[in-house]
């Protein structure tokens, strides 16, 4: 729904608000909601309150929210040792770390654990924040993964399968051999949802440690040449050739 619509509307829950507004994806919008940083009229907001956001003053962390921000879709390059949080109760630093001067406040699509590194993407649309964390949507991440032992092609068909490896349900995974070395191996894998730290897992159930992992591309949006720590921008029409719109 189009904020112009949202807005039309006389009672929306507080959490579709923050969203359509840009604050965060709705599941971030709970999180800041349980943690009693947002009001409305001055009240601090629950779980499920109805708003109308063409009446009601929203605030979060005492900042008025509005609508007036424009969409904003980031592609960073996040490095190893990075969190991916908008923010960090043990001090470690975090992607938006790397993005303060992009204009707008952002936040990042989905995760990337600590050791991992690559493509990132942040924003400050709601909708597509959800849309692209949505397992139901099968939008494709793909990683590089450098593993040793070298591996075998029995490794190979068990990592397409991460349901029997975590005995739990999961969606099948692309993989395929990229490079042999004489005691280690470079592997292409596809997933279409992923649970925290799922391929590192899937490796560590085959006895396979992981070197490196990196994400090259979500969707139709790809690493290219970015360097670690450095970003760009994504246009609109960008997106609407691989996903969302």
């Amino acid at each position: 729904m189009s904020r112009k619509g949202l807005i039309a509307m006389k009672e929306i829950r507080i959490q579709k608000v923050l969203s359509e507004f840009s604050v965060s994806s709705r599941r971030g919008s709970e999180v800041l909601i349980r943690e009693k940083k947002v009001k409305i009229n001055g009240k601090i907001a629950k779980i499920g309150d109805k708003i109308n956001p063409k009446v009601d003053i929203i605030t979060v962390c005492e900042r008025v929210v509005d609508n007036k921000s424009p969409r904003i879709y980031i592609a960073l390059y996040k490095p190893r040792g990075y969190v991916t949080t908008v923010r960090d109760e043990h001090g470690r630093k975090t992607v938006i770390d790397l993005v303060k001067n992009v204009g707008s406040r952002v936040y990042p699509v989905g995760r990337l654990d600590k050791d991992s590194e690559g493509l990132l993407i942040l924003t400050n649309d709601g909708d597509f924040a959800n849309f692209m964390m949505s397992p139901s949507k099968h939008v494709e991440k793909k990683y590089i993964v450098i593993v040793t032992p070298r591996v075998l092609d029995a490794q190979i068909e068990n990592l397409k399968n991460p349901s029997a490896l975590l005995h739990t349900k999961l969606s099948p995974v692309k993989v395929s051999l990229v490079e042999n070395s004489r005691d280690s191996s470079i592997l292409s894998l596809i997933l279409t949802e992923g649970k925290n730290r799922q391929i590192r897992r899937m490796c560590a159930a085959l006895n396979l440690q992981v070197k490196k992992l990196k994400r090259v591309a979500i969707g139709s949006i790809k690493i290219g040449n970015l360097k670690p720590g450095k970003y760009r921008k994504i246009l609109p029409k960008k997106l609407s050739k691989g996903f969302y719109w």
